[in-house]
């Protein structure tokens, strides 16, 4: 499916100011479109801001059955991000993945790896990949600003409304798990909380460290993480569900620093948990939307998607995983 060609110069709304939707601002303001980009929350204040930022097709589909199927697109996605870096000026962080634990546990990892055709050294204290890459998130959500004002884009510090998607050529909802009255597609999220751990110390560089049931991002404050609370949309702090993640972690590092602080994000999930990017049933929209935890790893790849879409070019084979109106009856969609 591709959609009309949209004049360069023409008025582009874009919603929501993650990973998504920054990236897309950003690909939309540079092929030549006048962007605005709406989101009413402080710059980092959302699911994107909150995550560790690892871009980590390996640790996805070892890790996650959901995942395993979709190794190719993860790493396709992954290999976007070197230019996108480059271009804003932000740094990957190309360490790896390490993963420890015990014995019969590191070798049924090791077995994942080896189906899923993946490379990695085995030594007597666990795995190592060089698969996963690292971002941080924060900096990278400001770079993606930065760069796309400077490209002509403008912001908006408030949410885009429905009356507002008439005064645009196309407007592009990437909100997470927010926004449902804007396109019936939405309708097919589900919301899950995810809460993260940041240590005041303790691992600040090097691999991606992965345990049983935990991950440790390296950092200034590494970042541990995380739950997956799926149906659960309140940003409250729960330390009954973070405990198990503080006691997994300091058992793989007892030096990681205290106290720990807890930071919550809302993340939103398709039933197959690949994101919903196409064009909507309602006029004039196109949905970006539903990442689920892949939110920094799928962002260039998606932004390069809608902006094919949009720019009347061929959308590529990845369109059709990602239908936006896979979910819908068959009498709903055109």
């Amino acid at each position: 499916m591709r959609l009309m060609e949209i004049k360069p110069g023409a008025r582009v709304a874009v919603a929501g100011a993650g990973a998504f939707g920054s990236t897309i601002a950003l690909v939309l303001a540079e092929a030549g479109f006048a962007v605005r980009h709406f989101d009413s929350a402080r710059l980092g204040a959302n699911a994107s801001g909150v995550a560790a930022g690892m871009l980590a097709p390996a640790a996805e589909a070892v890790f996650d059955p959901a995942a395993a199927a979709h190794l190719d697109l993860l790493r396709r996605a992954r290999d976007l991000w070197p230019a996108l870096a480059a271009r804003i000026g932000v740094s990957l962080h190309r360490e790896g993945l390490r993963v420890e634990g015990r014995s019969d546990w590191v070798d049924e990892v090791a077995a994942r790896f080896q189906a899923l055709g993946l490379t990695f050294r085995r030594d007597a204290g666990g795995l190592t990949s060089d698969e996963d890459w690292r971002l941080d998130a924060r900096s990278t959500l400001a770079a993606l600003r930065t760069a796309a004002l400077a490209h002509g884009a403008s912001l908006q510090e408030r949410a885009l409304e429905a009356r507002d998607i008439p005064h645009f050529a196309m407007t592009v909802i990437a909100t997470g798990a927010a926004g449902g009255d804007l396109a019936p597609e939405l309708a097919f999220l589900s919301p899950i909380k995810g809460q993260i751990l940041r240590a005041a110390g303790g691992l600040s560089e090097g691999p991606i460290l992965r345990g049983q049931g935990v991950y440790v991002c390296p950092a200034r404050d590494p970042a541990i993480g995380a739950t997956m609370e799926a149906g659960r949309s309140d940003l409250e702090v729960d330390w009954r569900a973070l405990e198990p993640l503080k006691a997994a972690a300091l058992a793989l590092r007892p030096d990681l620093g205290q106290p720990m602080t807890a930071e919550v994000g809302i993340r939103a999930a398709t039933p197959d948990g690949l994101p919903l990017v196409g064009p909507s049933q309602t006029p004039g929209v196109f949905l970006a939307v539903g990442a689920r935890r892949n939110g920094w790893l799928l962002a260039p790849l998606v932004a390069d998607l809608v902006a094919a879409y949009l720019t009347g070019k061929d959308p590529g084979p990845d369109a059709a995983r990602f239908e936006a109106r896979r979910f819908s009856r068959p009498d709903d969609t055109e």
